[in-house]
């Protein structure tokens, strides 16, 4: 009798083209995996290419020129927004541009202003039009010595910066001072006159900026030059930058005449200095009439102002001001400044004079006593002269 052969026998028999059952899984995921990783290589080398292919590779959009207008300050994102609206790259497009630019490091380097486009430009050719130097307008204005912010407002109107009133708010703008370190109710002193040019487009802020920032430069250089005066201002009368700036501003204002500017300044200098010398009022002028026309408020007895010093202006207590009513210095710079004149206060000429009235000719008759000074403001006065830095002042001794 036959013995039926056993289970074990039966798969020793299997013919070779007949793979055991666990098997067939193994070769179904390997040609799985082969036909994937045929699949993945052909798609990664396709996408390389592309990559690769893609800065030189035309748009498919129109020749037709496309305007956008660049922002200052936009982000890269916005600018590739508004491409991606515009159609100059496609919306399809945009990871690839965005991976292009990132990988060239030229995210920061566009510029704003006007840039011009067509749809079959390259993603080069866009990114040499995002990036390329902005030809910029500019205005050529010249701020003269001695002009205040009512004067340099007006100057910058005329030049095509926007209405004198919306430059004077930013010149008084407190955030724009904080920003600028600057102490005071506006940048009155600190708008160093010079010729300039502007960008045609700039902003109020940014040509204040600008002009505070050569204020900064100029004066940085003469401090480095006269640490010796500095540290004695320091000492003698506890200055810093401020009142070196204030009495810059009155020295500007009292004489053109640049020879006679260390005089002046040393004149108002013994003024505080000189302990016999009391009160120690600088009594000028100019002061006056800066309390009576600059500030935004003005006391009651400058309301009244019509141009020309009446002896209501001199007694005035509530024009802060008033260097007839108040001791030291006024409260701020009453002009802008040029070099010369922070010389003068930096290198003053020493002197016992300390009293000053015009001779009508642009220079000035210097005294050292009150009885010299009376005497000279007498003779100058009939002549028809204004006094200015005395305690006759400018005033109409006849008006009230």
């Amino acid at each position: 009798m036959t013995q039926a052969p056993s289970a074990a026998s039966k798969r020793q028999r299997l013919p070779w083209w007949r793979p055991r059952r666990s098997r067939w899984a193994q070769y179904v995921a390997l040609a799985v995996v082969t036909v994937t990783l045929v699949i993945g290589g052909l798609w990664l080398s396709r996408t390389y290419q592309r990559v690769i292919d893609y800065p030189e590779r035309p748009g498919v959009g129109s020749a037709e020129p496309i305007a956008l207008e660049v922002a200052k300050g936009a982000s890269f994102p916005q600018v590739l927004t508004q491409l991606l609206e515009a159609r100059v790259i496609p919306e399809d497009e945009g990871l690839y541009f965005k991976l292009f630019v990132l990988h060239r490091g030229a995210a920061g380097k566009i510029t704003a202003g006007a840039h011009t486009f067509r749809g079959d430009m390259t993603p080069e050719q866009v990114l040499a039009e995002l990036v390329r130097a902005q030809r910029t307008e500019e205005t050529r204005v010249t701020i003269p010595e001695g002009r205040n912010i009512l004067e340099v407002a007006d100057i910058l109107a005329v030049a095509g910066y926007g209405d004198a009133s919306v430059i004077l708010a930013a010149m008084r703008d407190p955030a724009l001072l904080k920003e600028l370190g600057i102490e005071g109710e506006s940048v009155e002193g600190y708008l160093y006159p010079d010729t300039y040019k502007f960008p045609t487009a700039a902003t109020p802020e940014q040509v204040i900026r600008r002009m505070v920032e050569q204020h900064r430069k100029v004066y940085d250089n003469l401090k480095r030059s006269h640490r010796e005066a500095l540290e004695e201002l320091r000492k003698t009368l506890g200055w810093g930058d401020r009142e070196i700036i204030i009495m810059a501003s009155l020295v500007e204002k009292e004489t053109a005449a640049k020879h006679e500017r260390p005089l002046i300044a040393g004149v108002f200098l013994n003024r505080l200095r000189f302990q016999s010398f009391q009160p120690k009022r600088l009594e000028t002028d100019p002061t006056i009439i800066y309390g009576c026309t600059a500030p935004v408020k003005k006391s009651a007895a400058c309301e009244k102002f019509e141009g020309r010093i009446r002896r209501i202006h001199l007694r005035d207590p509530d024009n802060p001001y008033n260097t007839y009513t108040h001791e030291g210095l006024p409260p701020g710079p009453i002009t802008n400044a040029g070099k010369s004149a922070f010389e003068a206060v930096l290198a003053p000429k020493k002197s016992r004079f300390l009293y000053f009235v015009s001779r009508n000719d642009k220079t000035h008759q210097f005294s050292k006593t009150i009885a010299e000074h009376e005497a000279a403001v007498e003779k100058y006065m009939r002549q028809g002269a204004v006094g200015d830095g005395s305690a006759a002042g400018a005033a109409d001794p006849d008006a009230e």
